[in-house]
């Protein structure tokens, strides 16, 4: 097995680590190699379209038509607002 030394560790980071080894009776070692383990497998579930996972938190809306149908509508609404306010 591979070792691995880390240095100049901030003592409060230290002081954690060792608190959350022991709460979980484990070394600090054990502790570091889990806390490794579990961000690494926890990043590895990346989706394969960020853009849409993040839309799909916010319950963005959705809309079958194309980009240029959108821009129309939102043209033709501002055109209609134009002409209403110059009435």
């Amino acid at each position: 097995m591979a070792t691995l030394q880390v240095r100049d560790i901030d003592d409060r980071l230290y002081d954690f680590l060792k608190f959350s080894a022991k709460m979980q009776n484990r070394s600090i070692s054990q502790e570091v190699i889990t806390i490794i383990e579990n961000h690494l497998n926890s990043s590895q579930k990346n989706h394969p379209n960020a853009t849409l996972e993040f839309l799909s938190l916010g319950n963005a809306w959705k809309d079958d038509r194309n980009a240029e149908d959108i821009i129309t509508e939102i043209k033709a609404g501002k055109n209609n607002s134009s002409n209403r306010m110059a009435s």
